[in-house]
């Protein structure tokens, strides 16, 4: 009997799923470890359980338990035939596949020699690398799954929005738990900055000791599973020096929304001697740096934005920036602190603008930065991101910049207080814990 135990809706991703169901394609969900990539294929079951599929014609495999332990290409194949229903369509679901040497030269033998639909999910982006690329042709679709936004963050632990009316007029919005409790939005957004989004806070609650156990594991498996295992399996001797990673990593995390390049990593560990013995004499070559910070690309647990040049068009090909995957994990490698606020906040807006479906950029203009541009086949704006606009000062420091861009593209600051004006010059000042409840319902 298949599981099909209930599991909190991840309508974003299942839907994109749903697009792609009884398509040619191999569809491959990607992302950071424990981010729901398991869940969702299990959703995806119900999905077609619900539909009429018969269980027999379900193979479900997940290759981080023990009874696939040792498993090959050959035996993937064997045992994924032994199941086939003659003259049905198999649906097969792998989940970490990558763990499973020559996986693709399995799944690509299952789109010839079968009629199936194939899931696949992976926690490094070595999974699409041109390697796999090769073995299928192109044939596969990915869909990218990120840690909970705010709106599933509440909806995984319970809570609903709720309009009432305020004591100035119009309405504002409480979480409402399954109490009746109500809880101002302000204070709950505070908890999302302070855990985080991934998925199993929701079983061990609110408690920050059982969530720092929590993200131990997540950060534990990361690293060592899949870039100093994976490097090891790879037969590659870059990623080698564990302490060397983790300061990178720390570095990292220190730095989101601060423009870094793979030399001043270099030198900031050797000038701030956090590195030891006889690597404080030398700065690790930017070859080294970067080839630390692409595994960490790889693995999902940090993303980096390119600068654009507004008016010369074109990406800069210097000092991106980098943001961590899920906030609640920075807490965990940096400790609880209050002093960098803004570029959270610009953390949190980053993966918000990913999940709604857009390209992100850095924009630059003259000697000035808007924090993001934003855009996909239809639309495109330009983002500041602060923590409050109420001070003159601010006001200026974030209007100058999208005020020397002359298209007609939308132009927005979010913030945490927007003050009392809604707009300065046709550029919107938006209540940021309002912009993260609207846009995609991913947990109606």
């Amino acid at each position: 009997m298949l599981q099909t135990q209930e599991y909190k809706n991840r309508d974003l991703y299942l839907n994109k799923l749903i697009a792609f169901q009884d398509t040619e394609p191999v569809k491959v969900v990607t992302g950071i470890r424990r981010c729901g990539k398991s869940s969702l294929l299990k959703l995806m079951v119900r999905h077609l359980l619900d539909d009429g599929v018969p269980e027999m014609q379900i193979v479900e495999m997940n290759f981080e338990s023990h009874d696939f332990k040792d498993m090959t290409s050959d035996g993937l194949y064997d045992y994924v035939k032994s199941k086939a229903v003659p003259g049905k369509r198999m649906y097969l679901f792998f989940d970490e596949i990558q763990r499973v040497p020559a996986w693709e030269e399995a799944v690509n033998s299952f789109r010839v020699d079968l009629d199936c639909d194939i899931y696949v999910t992976g926690s490094n982006a070595y999974l699409l690398s041109s390697e796999y690329a090769t073995y299928l042709s192109g044939r596969c679709v990915e869909i990218k799954m990120l840690p909970l936004s705010f709106r599933e963050f509440l909806y995984f632990h319970d809570f609903q929005i709720k309009e009432t009316a305020s004591a100035l007029g119009g309405t504002r919005k409480q979480a409402v738990d399954q109490n009746g409790d109500r809880y101002d939005l302000n204070e709950m957004f505070a908890a999302y900055l302070r855990f985080g989004g991934m998925p199993g806070i929701a079983d061990v609650g609110l408690n920050q000791e059982r969530t720092l156990t929590l993200l131990d594991g997540i950060y534990s498996t990361v690293v060592i599973r899949d870039i100093l295992e994976r490097e090891k399996r790879r037969g590659q001797r870059q990623i080698t020096d564990p302490v060397l990673l983790r300061k990178i990593i720390l570095f990292l995390a220190d730095n989101v929304g601060n423009t870094v390049s793979a030399s001043s990593i270099g030198n900031t560990l050797v000038n701030e001697g956090l590195l030891e013995g006889s690597e404080r004499k030398n700065a690790p070559s930017s070859h080294t740096v970067q080839a630390y910070v692409g595994a960490l690309l790889e693995s999902y647990i940090f993303y980096e934005v390119k600068r654009f040049d507004i008016k010369g068009k074109d990406f800069l090909r210097t000092l991106g920036k980098y943001y961590i995957a899920d906030i609640g994990l920075r807490n965990y490698l940096l400790g609880f602190r209050d002093r960098d606020t803004g570029h959270v906040l610009e953390n949190i807006v980053y993966f918000e603008l990913l999940r709604r479906g857009y390209d992100v950029a850095i924009g630059k203009i003259d000697n000035a930065e808007i924090d993001f541009i934003a855009s996909n086949a239809n639309e495109k704006i330009y983002i500041q991101v602060t923590e409050s606009m109420t001070g003159e000062e601010i006001r200026k420091r974030e209007l100058t910049p999208l005020q020397k861009v002359h298209d007609n593209y939308e132009k927005m600051i979010l913030s945490l207080n927007p003050g009392l004006e809604s707009s300065f010059e046709g550029i919107k000042s938006l209540n940021l814990i309002d912009w993260l409840l609207v846009g995609t319902k991913s947990a109606d």
